[in-house]
């Protein structure tokens, strides 16, 4: 499998777990889970603007909010996530998925391939049904971009 399918933002990841052992792919989800930015005041008290991705072991919940360039087509996809402090895992795949695809475009997001988490070299490390819930969280915000993207054409 290799990244150059991948947005450059994400393959730079990708090739960063590739480098290391199982161990130290584990610690470098850890450090993902301690990056992920925490939800803007906007959205912190309104969990009705956030879709939770069921098939994460652990609560995670998520929003996509497309900007506007100039001319008012859409421009860079942002990605917020909410998932608790005591779901390392799970943060860190949001962590990583919000390091390589927020501010991206619709387009580049949507042609990330639905594969992309086996990349991290982590199926031996992390239980089946938590590469499951990272697959959902990529498919989750790949139909989000694209039923955002249709609203915006």
């Amino acid at each position: 499998m290799t990244t150059q399918h991948l947005p450059a933002s994400l393959a730079e990841i990708v090739d960063d777990f590739q480098a290391l052992t199982e161990p130290e792919r584990l610690q470098l989800l850890l450090e993902f889970s301690r990056e992920l930015p925490e939800l803007p005041d906007r959205l912190k008290n309104h969990p009705e603007l956030l879709e939770q991705v069921v098939e994460c072991q652990s609560p995670l919940f998520l929003t996509i909010e497309t900007e506007k360039n100039d001319a008012g087509t859409a421009d860079a996809v942002r990605l917020y996530f909410k998932a608790p402090p005591e779901a390392p895992t799970t943060r860190g795949f949001a962590g990583v998925l919000h390091e390589g695809l927020d501010g991206l475009s619709a387009e580049d997001i949507l042609a990330v391939p639905d594969d992309m988490p086996e990349l991290l070299g982590l199926t031996r490390a992390i239980t089946p049904l938590r590469m499951r819930g990272m697959t959902a969280m990529l498919g989750r915000i790949k139909r989000k971009v694209a039923a955002s993207s249709r609203q915006l054409s």
